[in-house]
């Protein structure tokens, strides 16, 4: 009787540490994405007036 409870007992443990696993290794994810996503949107607002030159590419004098 022992041993079943010995069993049941490591296997809800092994789940429990599966269900933490994934968990985390989601959260990670999120929070790289979201990282990603907030580098992303500050870049183009270096430019006080929020252009980005645009304009001045492929233009030639003359």
């Amino acid at each position: 009787m022992g041993d079943e409870t010995d069993k049941s007992a490591r296997q809800a443990r092994a789940s429990r540490d599966d269900r933490l696993k994934s968990a985390l290794r989601e959260n990670l994810k999120r929070r790289k994405l979201q990282a990603r996503e907030r580098a992303a949107s500050t870049d183009p607002s270096q430019n006080d007036d929020g252009s980005l030159n645009e304009g001045a590419a492929g233009k030639t004098s003359r």
